[in-house]
């Protein structure tokens, strides 16, 4: 990442000027691009091509405002640390459904093992509506407290669990290990995630922001979440296209482009259609 773009990254962030490769700056630096930059699929669900290029990536994400999900934000969070010093490399793992890791998924989230004075970190910001929000030792396996609560990372059959807590109990959030990943290994991930007609991206539209308040915002198709620090939860129902697009760019502040209202709306209906057959 050149020096202009750099600036113009950490500028977004509200960070002035670049920070050192510490633990305090990646804590830092990861809870500010989860709070600026949002989780979404609406791209995928609009049938957009979504290009790992960091030019591509970085227009979409910091100059455009269009959020993004985990290939594309950890891939350019990534660029980022390496700017500043970090020693970074990506991983990949598969999600966990009804906490059962043996259950097998394809390999479809991608997230960061960050090197802060020879200690390895798991960091992510493209997981979604759980996303931690701190790194995470990766060989600690007692519960890390976040500033969104608490997570833990487990061993279970050779590979790695990543767990957060809700409310009593913990739920399995991905499964993956420290194998390295290139880009050829990326970019087939991404394109089954973005174009494979029954991916969860193109079915259902998703948005995640977690808050420096201790809030999450959370979007599914419809249904607006806002889940508070101290449990509380408000939901909402949207009604039409134009209410989402106004909740994208009020809550998630993700640019909400009119011209997608019409495509928008014809997904939404086809989902009610579903529901009632």
């Amino acid at each position: 990442m050149d020096k202009q773009k750099l600036n113009t990254y950490l500028g977004s962030l509200n960070v002035p000027e670049p920070l050192p490769p510490t633990l305090e700056s990646l804590r830092h630096l990861q809870a500010a691009h989860l709070a600026r930059y949002a989780f979404q699929s609406l791209s995928t669900v609009l049938g957009e091509p979504v290009s790992l290029a960091e030019d591509d990536t970085f227009r979409k994400t910091v100059q455009e405002n269009r959020g993004g999900y985990c290939y594309e934000l950890n891939l350019l969070f990534a660029a980022l640390l390496q700017s500043l010093g970090f020693v970074v490399r990506p991983l990949t793992g598969s999600i966990v459904h009804d906490n059962r890791p043996d259950m097998p998924h394809a390999r479809t989230h991608m997230m960061l093992e960050v090197k802060v004075a020879g200690d390895a970190w798991l960091v992510d910001v493209g997981f979604g509506g759980l996303n931690p929000t701190a790194p995470l030792r990766l060989d600690d396996r007692g519960s890390q407290l976040t500033p969104h609560g608490a997570y833990r990372i487990e061993e279970h059959a050779g590979s790695l669990v990543l767990s957060a807590q809700t409310g009593q109990e913990w739920r399995m959030l991905y499964r993956f290990d420290l194998q390295p990943q290139f880009m050829p290994d990326l970019e087939v991930g991404n394109w089954y995630v973005s174009t494979h007609p029954k991916s969860p991206f193109r079915t259902r539209l998703m948005a995640a922001r977690a808050t420096p308040n201790g809030e999450r915002h959370t979007l599914l198709n419809r249904r607006y979440t806002v889940r508070r620090a101290d449990g509380s939860a408000e939901h909402a129902e949207l009604p039409d296209a134009r209410a989402v697009l106004a909740v994208l760019h009020e809550q998630f502040l993700l640019a909400a482009d009119r011209l997608a209202e019409p495509k928008l709306q014809v997904f939404l209906d086809s989902l009610e259609q579903a529901s009632k057959a």
